[in-house]
C-alpha cells in the first residue's frame, strides 16, 4: 500500500500541499490547498481510530465513516481526480481497493448580485463558480422531476463537470440529442470557463452575432427553461448558456415579465431603435455629409459647414478618430478599477471632446453624433452581441466612404441575409420575424398580459400549450 501512496506522491510531483498520515493500518492521503482540514480532523480521524479488527476492513470504514460522499475505487488514475476535487484518499494495507472521502474546502463566493446584469426589479441573486450552488438556484424555482440533469466530464488535464438541462416534457428530444452528440465529441486540454466550449456548440457555422445567450441571472434561465430552451452550467464558471438563441432574445430582458406589459412593449421598442441607431449614426452622417447633402435642409446644412469649415480632416476621418477613441475609453472603463474607471472614461471624454473641438481637430457634430452612438450601445448587456455591434458599425462605416447611401444600402442587405442565414440547433436567427410567426410576437416585440401568453414559441417545442394556457 504504501508503494501505491509513493506513486500517487511522485505523480503528483511530490507536491507541496500533499499531506499523509497513517493510522492503525489505514493511510490516508489529501490534498491540504482544496481540502478541509478541519473536516479531516474532527470526523475522520475519531472514525478510523475505534477500529482495530482487520476483518472486511473497508466494510467497516464504508460503516463507520459519517460521510454522504464515499467512493470505492478500483483505479489508481481516479485518485488524482478525487483528491483535487477535495476528497481524501483512504488505503488499507493488503487490499487493491480504496475509499474516497468528500472532504472539500469552502473556496466559493457566497451569492450575489449580478455585477454584469444590473437588476431594477425581479430576484437579485446570481450565478456563481459553484456547480452545485448554481443548480440548486434553478432547482428552488422549477420544483418538477421533468427537470432532467445529465452531467459530462470535459477536459483531458482540467477534468470539468459540465452539466446539461432541460424539462424533459417541454425541450425538443432532437435538439437535446444533437447537443449530446457535441458534448461527447469535445477534447481539449481543459475547460476555464464556459466560453471554452461556445465554439463547439456553434458547430460550423461562425458568425459575429452571438447564437447562445450567456447570463448569470437564474430567473432568466429558468424563464428559458419553461420555454423549452436548454442550459448548460459549466464549473467555475458564474456563466451559462442558454440555446437555442434568437436575434430577439437580446433585445429582451427578464426584468420585462415583471412589469406591466405596456411599459415593457416601450423599453422593447426603444431597444430595437437603439440597435439601429447605434450600428447606423455614424455611416449616415458621413453619407450625408460627403455624398448626399441633397437630403440635408438648408439651414441645417449651413450649420454644419460652418462648424466643419476650420477642421482640417475629411469627415470620414474625423468619425474614425473619434469612433475608435470612445471605443478606447470604453475598454479602459472596462478594464480599470470600478472606483477608477467611471470616473476617469467621463473625464477622458468630455476634456478630449472639449480640447478636440478648441483645436479644431473635430467638429462639435462629430462628439454628438459618436456620443449618441455609444449611449445606444449601452442598452445591451450581453459583451458578444455588443461586439457584433461594433464590428457591423464599422462595416458600415467603410462602405459608406466610397458610395454614401448606396454602401449603407448594399451593407445593410448584406447584413439581413448574413442573420437570415444563421441558424442556432436549427432555429433561424431572425425568427418570429423571418419566417413569420405572428402568435410568438406577443411574446416579443409586443408583450401581451401573461393570462393572454397561452403557448409556448412552436420552433422550441412541440408541447406548446401552457399549463392552464
Amino acid at each position: 500500500m504504501l508503494e501505491i501512496v509513493s506513486q500517487i506522491k511522485n505523480k503528483l510531483g511530490n507536491s507541496t500541499d500533499i499531506v499523509e498520515r497513517n493510522i492503525h493500518n489505514v493511510t490516508y492521503i489529501y490534498l491540504e490547498s482544496v481540502a478541509n482540514d478541519d473536516k479531516i480532523s474532527n470526523f475522520l480521524n475519531k472514525s478510523i481510530v475505534p477500529i482495530s479488527s482487520l476483518d472486511n476492513l473497508i466494510n467497516q470504514l464504508q460503516n463507520n465513516i459519517y460521510n454522504s460522499h464515499i467512493v470505492l475505487v478500483k483505479d489508481i488514475n481516479e485518485s488524482y481526480y478525487y483528491l483535487a476535487s477535495g476528497y481524501v484518499c483512504l488505503f488499507i494495507n493488503n487490499s487493491k481497493q480504496y475509499i474516497a472521502i468528500e472532504c472539500k474546502a469552502n473556496l466559493n463566493r457566497s451569492i450575489t448580485e449580478s455585477s454584469s446584469e444590473p437588476i431594477i426589479r425581479g430576484p437579485k441573486d446570481s450565478f456563481t463558480e459553484n456547480i452545485s450552488s448554481n443548480i440548486g438556484l434553478i432547482r428552488k424555482r422549477i420544483k418538477d422531476y421533468n427537470l432532467w440533469i445529465e452531467e459530462s466530464i470535459l477536459g483531458r488535464r482540467s477534468k470539468t463537470k459540465v452539466e446539461l438541462l432541460y424539462i424533459k416534457d417541454i425541450a425538443d428530444e432532437t435538439k437535446v440529442n444533437k447537443i449530446k452528440k457535441i458534448i461527447k465529441k469535445v477534447d481539449i486540454d481543459g475547460i476555464i470557463d464556459s466560453g471554452y466550449i461556445r465554439d463547439y456548440l456553434e458547430h460550423s457555422q461562425r458568425s459575429s452575432f452571438p447564437k447562445m445567450i450567456s447570463t448569470e441571472r437564474p430567473d432568466l434561465a429558468c424563464i428559458n427553461l419553461l420555454n423549452g430552451k436548454i442550459v448548460i452550467i459549466v464549473e467555475n464558471s458564474p456563466t451559462v448558456l442558454i440555446l437555442p438563441a434568437s436575434m430577439d432574445d437580446f433585445l429582451k430582458s427578464s426584468e420585462d415579465y415583471y412589469l406591466k406589459p405596456i411599459n415593457s412593449t416601450f423599453s422593447r421598442i426603444i431597444r430595437y431603435m437603439a440597435f439601429f441607431i447605434t450600428i447606423l449614426t455614424p455611416a449616415l452622417y458621413i453619407a450625408f455629409m460627403t455624398f448626399n447633402q441633397e437630403m440635408i435642409p438648408d439651414q441645417l446644412l449651413i450649420s454644419l459647414a460652418a462648424q466643419r469649415s476650420q477642421v482640417p480632416f475629411p469627415t470620414f476621418v474625423e468619425v474614425l478618430i473619434y469612433v475608435i477613441l470612445f471605443e478606447i475609453l470604453r475598454e479602459a472603463d472596462i478594464r480599470s478599477p470600478s472606483a477608477s474607471g467611471a470616473a476617469m472614461s467621463i473625464v477622458g471624454a468630455l476634456v478630449l471632446g472639449e480640447a478636440s473641438v478648441a483645436a479644431g481637430l473635430v467638429s462639435p457634430i462629430v462628439i454628438i453624433v459618436v456620443a449618441i452612438t455609444s449611449i445606444c450601445e449601452l442598452v445591451f448587456s450581453d459583451i458578444d452581441m455588443i461586439n457584433a455591434i461594433r464590428l457591423w458599425r464599422m462595416i458600415f462605416i467603410f462602405s459608406t466612404i466610397f458610395t454614401g447611401i448606396i454602401g449603407i444600402v448594399a451593407t445593410g442587405l448584406i447584413l439581413i441575409i448574413r442573420l437570415s442565414s444563421i441558424e442556432s440547433l436549427d432555429t433561424p436567427y431572425l425568427i418570429p420575424f423571418s419566417p413569420l410567426k405572428k402568435y410568438i410576437l406577443s411574446d416579443s416585440f409586443i408583450l401581451k398580459p401573461a393570462n393572454k401568453r397561452k403557448k409556448r414559441p412552436s420552433y422550441l417545442t412541440n408541447n406548446t400549450k401552457k399549463v392552464g394556457g
